[in-house]
C-alpha cells in the first residue's frame, strides 16, 4: 500500500492550480452523486466498487468514508467488494483484502 494521502487537501491544492478544471468536476460529482432513481448512498457504495476496479487507493479510502457517514454498513461495503471481485478478478482481491478491510477498521465499521 502507498503512504496515506488526504484527499481533501490535495484537492484543495489542485484546485488553486486549475480552478475552472475542479469547479467543473466537483459541479459534475454533486450533480451526479445526488438522490435520485439510485440513492446518493448506493451510488457511494457503487463508487467504492469502481474504485476498486480502477485501483484507485485514494479514491476508495475517500468513498468508503462518504458511505460510511450515509448509512453503509460493513456487510453492504463487502458485498460491493464481492460483486467487484466478481466482475474485476485478482486485482479487486487485493484492494478488497487490505484498504477497504483496513479503512472500515479504521472507521470502527
Amino acid at each position: 500500500m502507498s503512504e496515506k494521502v488526504d484527499i481533501d487537501e490535495r484537492m484543495a491544492a489542485l484546485a488553486e492550480q486549475i480552478p475552472e478544471v475542479m469547479n467543473a468536476l466537483m459541479g459534475l460529482h454533486g450533480e451526479v452523486a445526488k438522490d435520485g432513481a439510485l440513492s446518493a448512498k448506493t451510488k457511494e457504495t457503487m463508487m467504492v466498487g469502481l474504485s476498486i476496479a480502477l485501483h484507485c487507493e485514494n479514491c476508495l479510502r475517500k468513498h468508503i468514508q462518504v458511505a460510511v457517514s450515509m448509512g453503509a454498513t460493513r456487510e453492504e461495503i463487502m458485498e460491493v467488494v464481492g460483486a467487484t471481485i466478481l466482475m474485476a478478478g485478482g486485482p479487486a482481491v487485493a484492494y478488497g483484502s487490505t484498504i477497504v478491510l483496513e479503512t472500515l477498521d479504521e472507521l470502527n465499521v
